[in-house]
């Protein structure tokens, strides 16, 4: 019982907090349709079990499938790589785009992250699928999302999530490692994408 009160405790901190760019409206989908969750580790789970991730419980929330197209350890060089086949296998109405954070781990440089990311972001446009854009936050003792992320939503209009992961690895009950979330921080990421896609208009 006290887990469900501190879940929902910080279900409402965190819809507070991460709202997001919410002008940009989505494209309606339909039960069943096909979203790519693509990024690295955050994507993929790591720290909790694979049906804990949050695509898996995001596609349980809103009955869709979410394709989980997580690598960890992946910097976002790779991921540009690895996008346009996963992106012509399966189509996707929506990508869920969460990546770079370890090119701000090993300290690549965010340059190069961004020009990553906005090449991703064109692939995914080219396509006619839309782009939810989750930020990264720089590692260090007080988080805060790496400022490339904002540019990439000003200069994109994407839809965008600038502070929910930050969020979520600020409370140490909600984090398996420094980096990682726990099964209870990817239940409120998946919670809080699924509240931010129904205000979107996409469920």
């Amino acid at each position: 019982m006290q887990f469900v009160k501190y879940l929902s405790a910080s279900f409402l901190f965190l819809s507070l907090l991460s709202c997001g760019n919410e002008s940009v409206s989505l494209s309606w989908l339909q039960p069943g349709s096909t979203v790519l969750a693509f990024g690295d580790s955050l994507t993929a789970g790591y720290g909790a079990n694979p049906q804990q991730s949050y695509p898996s419980v995001l596609a349980q929330l809103a009955v869709l499938k979410v394709i989980n197209a997580g690598v960890s350890g992946e910097l976002s060089a790779a991921g540009l790589n690895r996008l346009p086949a996963l992106l012509d296998q399966h189509t996707p109405l929506l990508v869920i785009l969460c990546h770079g954070g370890n090119d701000l781990l090993r300290s690549t440089g965010s340059g190069a992250a961004k020009s990553n990311i906005l090449a991703m972001i064109e692939l995914i446009r080219e396509r006619g699928s839309d782009v939810l854009l989750v930020g990264v936050p720089r590692p260090g003792i007080f988080l805060s999302t790496a400022e490339f992320y904002h540019e990439i939503a000003d200069e994109t209009g994407v839809a965008y999530m600038p502070d929910l992961i930050e969020n979520v690895l600020s409370d140490t009950a909600l984090k398996s490692d420094a980096v990682h979330p726990n099964a209870a921080g990817y239940q409120l990421i998946a919670s809080e994408i699924h509240n931010y896609l129904r205000n979107a208009g996409a469920l």
